[in-house]
C-alpha cells in the first residue's frame, strides 16, 4: 500500500523526471521501508518524502531541463515540459500532503518529539584549495605581489563575474542576487581599494560569499596565465603520476589491529585511472577482517569515482551513492558485489575530523545514511556543491557550483555543516573509540 501511495505521488513530477529518476526513486523508497522499520523510522521516512516533495516539485515545473551539449562543441538546447501540472494531481498531492502530515504530527506528538537528523549550519568557511569545485590548478598562484588593476579592469571583471553567476550559479534567483550585490558594490566603490589582482579576487571571493552564503564560489587570480578549457596537459597528468607513485596514491597504512579489525588509513581519493591498482591491493589485504576502519581524518577528499569504487566492496548489491557532483544516475550505483571480496557484511567505521573534506565527506555522508557504516570522530569540513571553472581572461577566473543531484535521503548535504559523526569524540581518540565499538559488537556476534 505505501509503494502505491509513493508512485501516485511520483506522477505529480514532469515525465521527463519520471523517465530519469522514477525507477530509481521506487527503488530507494523499497531499499527505506525495508531497513527503516518501527514507529519513529516510518514517520521519519514519510516527512523526509512529503518534505522533499514540497521543496523540490515546484522547482522541476518551474525549470527548463538542460539538454547536454553534443560532441564537438555542438551548442546545447533547454526543452520546456510540455504540459502543465494537472490541476487534479494537485488537489490530490495536495490532500495526501495535509492529510499525511496531520496523522505524522498527531503521532509524533503522542509519541513524544521528534529529533531532527541535520544539524545547524557552523558557518565554516571552507580555503579554496579544498572545495569541491574542479578548477585547475595555475603554474604558480600569485603569491603576494601581483598585476595591478585599475578602474577600467576592475569594472570589467565584475561584470563579467556578474554575467556567469547569472548563467551558470545552480540556484538561478541566488545567482541573480549576487550577481546584483557585486555590480551594487562596484557601484559604490566599494572595490576601489583593490588594486592587485590577488587582493581583487579576495575581495570579490568575499562579497559573493556574503551575498549567497555560498563558501564554494570564488574567484581565483593566477599570475601565470591560466590553462585553457582543454581539459589536463600531458605535463600535468605526467606529474599527477609521479606524484602519486612517490605516495603510494596516499594510502598511507593497512594493517590488522586487535580482534582481526582491518585498518585503513588513506588522505585522499585519487583518481582510479591512476590508483586503482593500489587501491584494490588494498582492500584486498583486509579482506579476511572481520570489521574495517576507515580513517580519513586527514583525507581532503579527491575523485567521486574512487569514492564508488572503494564503496563497492561493502556491499553485496548495486547500491545507490548520493553524489552531489553527479546530475545524472549513470555513476551513482556501486558496482557490488565485487568478485572474491569477504566485506559486504562486516561492521565497518569511519574515522572523521574537521579536516575532513569533499569526497571523503561524500564517502562519509552515504555510508552512514545507508547504515552500512558507523562514524566516528568529529563533524567534517563542509566542502560540498562542486560545478565548473570558467576562464574569464589569462590571468581570472571562477569556480560556481552548477549541479545539485537528488538527493534520496532528503537532507540537505554537508555543504557549509559538514557530516555530523554517530560518534562524537576528539579526533585523536577516534581510533580508540573505533576499536572498542568493533571490539564489542564482534563479542555479540
Amino acid at each position: 500500500m505505501s509503494e502505491k501511495i509513493y508512485a501516485r505521488l511520483l506522477r505529480l513530477y514532469p515525465s521527463r523526471f519520471r523517465a530519469a529518476w522514477g525507477d530509481e526513486a521506487l527503488q530507494l523508497f523499497r531499499d527505506r521501508m525495508r531497513d527503516e522499520t518501527g514507529l519513529f523510522p516510518r514517520l521519519r521516512l514519510w516527512l523526509d518524502l512529503l518534505v522533499d516533495l514540497l521543496v523540490s516539485l515546484p522547482g522541476e515545473h518551474r525549470h527548463p531541463h538542460q539538454v547536454p551539449a553534443a560532441g564537438g562543441g555542438a551548442p546545447s538546447f533547454e526543452l520546456l515540459e510540455p504540459a502543465p501540472l494537472r490541476f487534479g494531481s494537485l488537489v490530490f498531492g495536495g490532500a495526501l500532503s495535509m492529510a499525511a502530515f496531520g496523522a505524522c504530527s498527531f503521532l509524533i506528538n503522542q509519541a513524544g518529539r521528534y529529533q531532527p537528523l541535520t544539524r545547524p549550519s557552523s558557518g565554516l568557511e571552507n580555503a579554496a584549495a579544498l572545495m569541491a569545485i574542479d578548477e585547475p590548478t595555475p603554474a604558480t598562484q600569485a603569491p603576494g605581489a601581483a598585476a595591478e588593476v585599475d578602474s577600467v579592469e576592475r569594472h570589467r571583471l565584475v561584470e563579467a563575474a556578474a554575467a556567469n553567476l547569472k548563467q551558470y550559479y545552480v540556484d538561478r534567483a541566488v545567482g541573480l542576487k549576487t550577481a546584483e550585490a557585486l555590480l551594487a558594490h562596484q557601484m559604490r566603490g566599494d572595490d576601489n581599494t583593490a588594486t592587485d589582482g590577488q587582493s581583487f579576487a579576495d575581495l570579490l571571493t568575499a562579497q559573493m560569499r556574503d551575498a549567497s552564503h555560498d563558501n564554494n564560489l570564488v574567484l581565483v587570480f593566477s599570475r601565470d596565465p591560466l590553462p585553457l578549457p582543454s581539459g589536463p596537459s600531458p605535463e600535468s597528468m605526467a606529474r599527477y603520476r609521479q606524484t602519486m607513485a612517490e605516495q603510494n596514491c596516499t594510502f598511507q597504512k593497512a594493517q590488522i589491529l586487535p580482534h582481526n579489525v582491518g585498518y585503513l588509513k588513506f588522505d585522499s581519493f585519487p583518481e582510479p585511472a591512476v590508483c586503482e591498482a593500489t587501491a584494490r591491493d588494498a582492500m584486498a589485504s583486509l579482506n579476511n577482517s572481520d570489521a574495517i576502519i576507515f580513517d580519513l581524518r586527514d583525507n581532503r577528499g579527491g575523485d567521486p569515482e574512487m569514492v564508488m569504487l572503494i564503496s563497492a566492496f561493502l556491499f553485496d548489491h548495486p547500491e545507490y551513492m548520493y553524489n552531489n557532483r553527479e546530475n545524472t544516475t549513470e555513476r551513482l550505483w556501486t558496482r557490488s558485489p565485487v568478485l572474491g571480496s569477504r566485506l559486504a557484511d562486516k561492521p565497518a567505521y569511519i574515522l572523521t575530523s574537521s579536516h575532513t573534506y569533499s569526497a571523503a565527506e561524500h564517502f562519509s555522508y552515504d555510508l552512514k545514511m545507508l547504515k552500512r557504516a558507523t562514524l566516528v570522530g568529529e563533524t567534517t569540513g563542509g566542502a560540498a556543491h562542486s560545478g565548473a571553472f570558467h576562464r574569464i581572461d589569462d590571468h581570472f577566473g571562477m569556480g560556481i557550483p552548477e549541479t545539485r543531484a537528488i538527493n534520496p535521503f532528503a537532507k540537505a548535504d554537508w555543504a557549509v555543516t559538514g557530516v555530523e559523526p554517530d560518534v562524537k569524540v576528539p579526533a585523536a581518540d577516534a581510533l580508540a573509540a573505533a576499536e572498542k565499538l568493533a571490539k564489542r559488537r564482534l563479542r555479540r556476534r
